[in-house]
C-alpha cells in the first residue's frame, strides 16, 4: 500500500513556451489596436455640435419629505395611485449635491413614480431666467443600485458554478459588449457599411470569447468558423427575404428618428435590419457551435480512430437534439419582446391578412426564422469542419 504524500502541493504555473509567449504578445497587440481604434472612433470630430440631450443635467435625488399628496388608488389602472405630489428633494450627486429643491410629481397610469420618504429618483435639473436651480422633470426611479447588485449576483453565480471558465466567460461577455458599444455603433454612425462592420465584429468577438474559454485548440477553431458561418447564413437568408418582401431597416423601430441622424453622418439605415438579426442570433449560434465542437472533440479524444465521416455523423446526431430547443428559444425571445403588440392584435381582432402583412409581424417572423435558420445550418457546418479537421489529424498520426 502506497504511502500518501502529505506535503503541501505547489501551485503549478503554466509553462511559458515560445509559442505561448508569441500568442500572448499577439493578443496584447490586437487588444492595443482595438483600444486605439475605439479611442479614434469615439473622439469628438472638428465641427461636431453637442446634442441637446447631452447638455441636459441629470442627478440622483432623495425624497426628504412629501409635502403634499392627493393621489388615490384607481380601479381601472389596477390600483395604481393617480394624482399629484409635492416633494422636497435632496440632490445626492453632481455639482449641486446637498441642495434641497421642491418639485411637483404628477402620477398617472403610465408615468407612475409613486414617491415616499427616502425614495431615490433621477431628476432633470435646469436654471430659470434668474439663474435659480429648479427641477425640470422627475425622470425615473434610481434603479441602478438594485440592477447593479443583480448584475454582481449574476457574475458571482457564474464564477462559483463555472470556476475559472466562468471568469473567462465574463471577460468574453465584457469584451463583446465593449466591441458593440465602442466599435460597431460608432462605425455605423460614421458611415461604415453596417453589414460588413457587423460581420467583422461578430467574427472578432466570437473568436475572442471562444479563445478565452478554451485557448487555441481545434475545437475553438471549429466552433469559431461554425459560428461565423451560422451567423452569415442567418444574415444572408434575412437579406434575401427582406429584398423580396421588401423589408429593411426603414421598417424597424426608431427608424424615423435615425433618418435625421443619417443625413448628417452617413448612417445607412437600410442594412440595420440584417445587422440586428446577426447580433441577436450570435449568442444562440455560438452556443450550438461550441456544444457540437466540444462534444466531437471529446469523442475524438476518447476514440482517436473515428473517421471524419463518423465524427460528422455523431455531430449531426448531437446537433439535431440541440437545434430544436435553440430554435424555439430564439423565436420565443422575439415573440416575447412584442408581447404587448400581439395582445393588441387579439384585442382589436385584426383580420389575419392584415396581421400577417403588417410590418411588425413580418419583422418578427423574419428575425425569428432567419435566426433559427442560422442555428439549424450551424449544425452541419460545425459537424463537417470538426470531422474534417479532427479526422485529418487522426490520419496524420
Amino acid at each position: 500500500m502506497k504511502k500518501q504524500d502529505s506535503s503541501p502541493r505547489k501551485l503549478r504555473l503554466p509553462h511559458l513556451t515560445a509559442g505561448r509567449i508569441a500568442s500572448i504578445a499577439a493578443s496584447l497587440l490586437v487588444l492595443a489596436l482595438l483600444v486605439g481604434l475605439g479611442i479614434y472612433l469615439n473622439a469628438p470630430k472638428p465641427g461636431d455640435i453637442p446634442t441637446s440631450t447631452s447638455q441636459m443635467i441629470f442627478a440622483v435625488a432623495r425624497v426628504n419629505d412629501v409635502l403634499m399628496d392627493n393621489a388615490q388608488a384607481d380601479d381601472w389602472s389596477e390600483g395604481r395611485r393617480l394624482g399629484t405630489q409635492l416633494l422636497e428633494l435632496e440632490i445626492c450627486s453632481g455639482e449641486h449635491k446637498g441642495e434641497f429643491l421642491e418639485a411637483y410629481n404628477y402620477l398617472n397610469a403610465y408615468t407612475n413614480l409613486d414617491a415616499k420618504e427616502n425614495t431615490r429618483l433621477i431628476v432633470q435639473l435646469g436654471y430659470d431666467d434668474s439663474g435659480a436651480l429648479y427641477v425640470v422633470n422627475i425622470f425615473n426611479y434610481d434603479r441602478w443600485q438594485v440592477v447593479g447588485a443583480f448584475v454582481l449576483v449574476f457574475a458571482l453565480v457564474m464564477v462559483l458554478v463555472g470556476g475559472w471558465k466562468g471568469v473567462k466567460a465574463l471577460l468574453g461577455l465584457l469584451f463583446t459588449l465593449a466591441c458593440v458599444w465602442f466599435l460597431l455603433l460608432p462605425m455605423m454612425l460614421q458611415g461604415v457599411p453596417p453589414i460588413p462592420a457587423t460581420v467583422a465584429i461578430i467574427a472578432l468577438t466570437s473568436a475572442a470569447s471562444l479563445l478565452l474559454l478554451d485557448g487555441p485548440t481545434l475545437k475553438t477553431l471549429c466552433a469559431t468558423l461554425g459560428c461565423v458561418g451560422g451567423v452569415a447564413v442567418a444574415g444572408i437568408s434575412a437579406a434575401v427575404v427582406g429584398t423580396l418582401t421588401p423589408l429593411n431597416g426603414f421598417n424597424t423601430e426608431n427608424a424615423e428618428a435615425l433618418v435625421l441622424r443619417a443625413a448628417d453622418g452617413g448612417l445607412e439605415i437600410s442594412g440595420l435590419l440584417v445587422c440586428g438579426i446577426l447580433i441577436s442570433s450570435m449568442g444562440a449560434v455560438m452556443d450550438v457551435a461550441m456544444a457540437i465542437a466540444s462534444s466531437l472533440h471529446e469523442l475524438h479524444t476518447h476514440n482517436p480512430e473515428l473517421s471524419p465521416l463518423g465524427l460528422f455523423r455523431s455531430g449531426m446526431n448531437i446537433g439535431r437534439d440541440a437545434m430544436g430547443t435553440m430554435a424555439n428559444t430564439l423565436i420565443l425571445a422575439f415573440a416575447g419582446s412584442s408581447l404587448n403588440t400581439l395582445l393588441l392584435f387579439q384585442v382589436y381582432d385584426y383580420p389575419i391578412m392584415q396581421l400577417l402583412n403588417s410590418d411588425l409581424m413580418s419583422l418578427e417572423l423574419l428575425q425569428g426564422v432567419a435566426g433559427s435558420m442560422g442555428i439549424i445550418l450551424t449544425v452541419p457546418i460545425v459537424a463537417a469542419l470538426s470531422g474534417y479537421i479532427m479526422g485529418r489529424k487522426r490520419k496524420q498520426n
